[in-house]
């Protein structure tokens, strides 16, 4: 196979997921992030191994993700992140899978379906502190969750906000956050009458702020292993998915050779160029172009050219012995050398949730073990 290929190590996942365990507040569950295909990490196989590694809860950002992960894990609780529409309310009942709440309308047109389908619908309330999109504002709750409370057919268990910022240097920020939180949550169990689950702290928040734990945390990319790079967070974890392809072609050319569209690159000495399989139709960014790395051989060489739909192209330089066939890797390990997700995204402009989410679908995963 000469096109792209992705390896995931599942033992990686495994040993991600018990330094969380070992090191989280007392009583605090995993709540392991795993919309939009478990990060590009493929969500059935990955599902599969957090769950026999003990986790208990898994969120999504939408509906249909929750099926797949109710198919993987049925026994796991499920919470989507975003809101679901009365039209799913039965399969949510069928399938026991709890939305997110965002305001009243929200939970009236839930409330009504639910009764319709004749179930009680459990629900965690979500509340806006700073992040400015979905949710209900802190003041509100008093106000609101009364009547959500009476509906009769909505049982609220959880209320949960998320962070706009972890900013260390700006610490007001996430702490006027956690105050609205703190407000909100007092409220709403004080309207319940009844203790609710906390949840606050997504990754980043998880490394810096053990207080807020709660009853669970919410990782993602901590858990694909990035987000890490600070010798004050908590936890240290490992990428686990690794991005190869192979040379399809090598030619040596002069010097002042032009490479790719429109020529943005022209080799400075004669050289060895050589082809990949692989381009921003697989996800790698165009914006990697006369940017990006990869690693041949045990040696990191440099993108040149655009990067087109499907080619990539390297310049070896004069000396590097290679040949058509051999791998290169566009991310992971080779050797001493690394090119992880997050040096692509500082390369590319962005970070390293859009380098591995880019990564497209119909590209063949495999796992380990």
């Amino acid at each position: 196979m000469q096109s792209p290929s992705l390896s995931i190590d599942l033992n990686v996942l495994s040993a991600n997921i018990q330094k969380l365990k070992s090191g989280l507040s007392p009583g605090t569950a995993i709540m392991f992030v795993v919309k939009s295909d478990a990060y590009g990490h493929g969500i059935g196989p990955v599902v599969q191994q957090a769950a026999r590694d003990g986790v208990p809860w898994f969120a999504v950002a939408y509906f249909e993700e929750a099926i797949e992960v109710r198919q993987a894990a049925p026994e796991a609780e499920i919470l989507v992140l975003g809101p679901i529409t009365p039209e799913e309310v039965p399969e949510a009942l069928r399938l026991q899978i709890t939305p997110t709440v965002v305001d009243v309308e929200h939970a009236n047109a839930l409330g009504k379906a639910a009764r319709q389908a004749g179930g009680t619908l459990n629900v965690h309330i979500k509340v806006d502190t700073g992040m400015g999109r979905m949710g209900f504002l802190e003041g509100a709750v008093m106000e609101d969750l009364g009547p959500i409370l009476k509906t009769g057919h909505l049982h609220v268990t959880g209320i949960c906000s998320h962070l706009a910022a972890v900013d260390l240097k700006r610490p007001w920020l996430q702490e006027k956050q956690h105050t609205r939180f703190r407000n909100a949550f007092q409220a709403a169990e004080e309207l319940a009458g009844r203790r609710l689950m906390r949840h606050f702290c997504s990754s980043r928040g998880i490394q810096y702020y053990p207080e807020w734990d709660y009853d669970a945390v919410r990782p993602g990319i901590l858990l694909y292993g990035y987000g890490c790079n600070d010798p004050r967070m908590r936890f240290q974890t490992q990428p686990l998915l690794q991005m190869k392809s192979r040379l399809m072609q090598v030619k040596r050319v002069p010097e002042g050779y032009p490479i790719g569209y429109y020529s943005s690159y022209r080799t400075t000495r004669e050289t060895q160029i050589a082809v990949v399989g692989a381009g921003y139709a697989d996800g790698y960014l165009r914006s990697l172009s006369n940017r990006g790395e990869a690693i041949l051989r045990g040696q990191r060489v440099p993108v040149v050219g655009r990067i087109s739909m499907n080619w990539i192209t390297l310049d070896l330089g004069p000396d590097l012995e290679c040949e058509a066939g051999d791998d290169v890797i566009l991310i992971g390990k080779q050797g001493e050398e690394t090119i992880w997700a997050d040096w692509l995204g500082r390369r590319a402009g962005t970070i390293a949730y859009e380098i591995l989410t880019a990564i497209h679908p119909r590209i063949p995963r495999s796992y380990v073990p």
